[in-house]
């Protein structure tokens, strides 16, 4: 995903990536789970930095529901509320703090004109990746910092499988029905070449189960997560291949007591933008005590070999 940008590839429909924000927005309340719990772990990390911003950015607000739990915590001034989706960015201006339509790929923003951008669970269905996190670091001011949370590369790995199993034995062959996922590593690098400093990417699991595939499925499209990748195959799915992947689903993966479990791998983006006076590496030499002090050894140069113990007969 690191290697992909606009120009050379497009993965997902941004069209219908609104269409299903909007088509979810009435009833996104009832399916927010997810987003709640995300919104609720990036608020806490937020808490951990004892700063003011003046101006903050919620990219992909949804409902509105992280500034919902943000309240007055978190040491944001105004907040701006953004969303692909016209439907949910009316819905987001219902807490209070101002709301516009923008995408993802194209911010309207003045460079430098940010202290803080927040993002939960939407830079995943962005087609040019490094060029949105680009235009987040061009936003934001000098030591300004951007905090987002987005799907890994391990979300929906159970139903991956048996979706491609059950189409390939029932169809003949194998469409795009899962979104392609990042990974921990690809996000990490895409920051430092997006220009960022202090780059730090963390990895939470959050492992949830459901009575059976149908519920499953119908609840990523109450979240507006249905299938929105460009190369997918139209029409409905055939009955028998959701059949097969119920039953391969149960076979493989349902806990003793019948439930479906499903993983939602997310990954914590930390960032800031370059400033002066940020803390810096040490130059190479520049230590002043010795490691080999540290640890009550001897030091050697390097290339040595220390002796090996003689086995013990």
């Amino acid at each position: 995903m690191s290697g992909i940008t606009s120009d050379a590839i497009r993965v997902f429909d941004r069209r219908a990536v609104r269409r299903h924000r909007d088509r979810a927005a009435a009833g996104l309340a009832r399916h927010d789970f997810l987003l709640r719990e995300v919104a609720e772990r990036v608020a806490d990390r937020l808490d951990d930095i004892t700063r003011r911003f003046p101006l903050a950015l919620d990219l992909g607000c949804h409902h509105g529901v992280l500034a919902e739990i943000l309240g007055p915590r978190g040491g944001i001034e105004t907040l701006i509320q953004c969303d692909l989706s016209p439907t949910l960015a009316r819905a987001a201006a219902a807490t209070g703090r101002p709301s516009l339509v923008a995408d993802e790929e194209a911010l309207p923003f003045a460079a430098g004109c940010l202290d803080l951008v927040l993002s939960v669970l939407s830079l995943h269905w962005v087609n040019d990746l490094p060029g949105a996190l680009l235009q987040i670091r061009r936003a934001l001011r000098p030591d300004g910092l951007f905090l987002g949370a987005m799907l890994g590369g391990r979300t929906l790995s159970e139903l991956r499988t048996v979706l491609m199993e059950a189409e390939l034995a029932e169809e003949g062959g194998v469409s795009p029905r899962v979104s392609p996922f990042a990974d921990v590593r690809d996000v990490g690098n895409l920051l430092m070449r997006a220009g960022f400093a202090l780059p730090v990417v963390d990895v939470d699991v959050i492992p949830v189960t459901y009575p059976d595939v149908l519920t499953l499925m119908r609840e990523l499209r109450g979240m507006g997560e249905s299938n929105a990748v460009a190369a997918r195959r139209r029409g409905l799915t055939r009955r028998a291949t959701l059949a097969r992947a119920a039953a391969l689903y149960a076979e493989r993966f349902a806990g003793p007591d019948g439930r479906l479990p499903v993983t939602f791998e997310v990954l914590y983006l930390t960032a800031w933008t370059p400033a002066p006076d940020q803390p810096r590496p040490l130059r190479p030499g520049s230590a002043r005590a010795r490691l080999a002090d540290a640890l009550r050894t001897a030091e050697r140069p390097a290339g040595d070999k220390v002796p090996a113990k003689p086995e013990r007969p």
